[in-house]
């Protein structure tokens, strides 16, 4: 059975205030640098909500492929600025076609929300297929001894924010389970113009670094470098993975 997106990139009411909610987007500032460090001009991203990214790089004039399973963050992707010159496909890895890119990234711990070890495979395997030889798989994930989701917590997340065209929104997120390394969290969004509440339930997998450089081994990559995060010292590791030639 496919995976349902969870309701923080699906609900359309949620979907459409996700950006001003995230306005600081200075993490994919790293990414932008890495695809010019290597040098790529086809691009596949994976997990591309609402297509900040993808956005980045097609301003760029890089040719990008842009891959979500939520419609509804890809029906706000689509309505932006400049959208046509990106091509988006609601799904997911599993059914992607040979692309021949030459970089694929999952920014913003995507990674993390492929939860089941057959999801997660299954993505390595189409991402593989997807990049041509000689490609590279960039992503985050969180260190899970840093243990990042003892501050989710309503007191510590707790905001007001003001958007344009909405309203006032009041927003929080509480861990709700921990379980192995399983962490799942719920948001909550209460829109001050009708008193709306909207929850979205979400689990994270945290994978030890041995574990995702194992299973990247076992399916044909060769992980050249991780990196420490430069925003977040200490807190993510950066894989880069090649498909050898």
């Amino acid at each position: 059975m496919a995976r349902v997106p969870d309701n923080i990139f699906e609900h359309p009411r949620l979907a459409a205030i996700y950006d001003a909610l995230e306005a600081d987007r200075s993490d994919l500032d790293v990414y932008v640098a890495i695809a010019e460090e290597l040098g790529a001009r086809r691009v596949l991203d994976v997990g591309c909500g609402t297509g900040t990214f993808a956005l980045l790089l097609a301003d760029r004039g890089l040719d990008v492929t842009a891959l979500d399973p939520a419609g509804g963050s890809l029906r706000v992707a689509r309505a932006k600025a400049g959208s046509e010159r990106v091509h988006w496909i609601h799904g997911d890895a599993k059914s992607l076609p040979s692309l021949h890119v030459d970089l694929a990234t999952m920014t913003g711990n995507v990674a993390q929300a492929i939860v089941e070890p057959s999801d997660w495979e299954a993505t390595l395997r189409g991402v593989y297929k997807a990049m041509r030889p000689g490609g590279h798989l960039v992503f985050e994930t969180r260190v899970p001894a840093r243990r990042a989701w003892q501050e989710w917590n309503r007191a510590a997340s707790h905001r007001n924010t003001d958007i344009q065209g909405v309203g006032a929104v009041e927003s929080w997120v509480e861990v709700i389970d921990v379980s192995g390394p399983l962490v799942t969290f719920r948001g909550t969004w209460v829109f001050a113009s009708d008193g709306e509440v909207l929850t979205s339930d979400s689990t994270l997998r945290f994978r030890e670094r041995e574990e995702i450089e194992a299973t990247l081994t076992a399916h044909g990559y060769e992980v050249t470098e991780v990196r420490d995060a430069p925003d977040r010292p200490g807190r993510e590791f950066v894989f880069f993975a090649l498909r050898p030639q």
